[in-house]
């Protein structure tokens, strides 16, 4: 059975101010079964381009649900601002883990937007 290639990453954009969101902590935790228990895989910040180190690299995917917890209060409270989000999760199936996947977010205080990138 041949490796898989697949990787994992995030970017997060400052909607409110049209840059990076630089310093914002991300989680990802895959789904155990049985018992339904999230187990934290990994834990990154962002860059000062908003993005970190792949939160799963190659060789590491697998088929299963998934969560990416974003620390967006921390975020917002760093820059002098509050946020009606305390932290963004945003969940999803890894089907096939050989593909590359990016799952971006866009916020703002007041709002967030993911999406399926490539």
């Amino acid at each position: 059975m041949q490796e898989s290639q697949g990787t994992l990453t995030t970017h997060v954009l400052n909607t409110a101010t049209g840059l990076p969101a630089a310093g914002l902590g991300v989680r990802l935790a895959q789904l155990q079964e049985p018992g339904l228990q999230w187990m934290e895989l990994a834990h990154r910040h962002t860059d000062e381009d908003g993005r970190c180190q792949p939160l799963l690299a190659p060789g590491q995917a697998r088929a299963g649900t998934y969560k990416l917890h974003f620390e967006t209060a921390e975020y917002w409270q760093g820059l002098g601002h509050t946020s009606f989000y305390p932290f963004v999760e945003v969940v999803f199936i890894i089907t096939d883990p050989a593909q590359k996947l990016h799952v971006p977010l866009l916020i703002s205080p007041y709002s967030y937007t993911t999406y399926r990138g490539s």
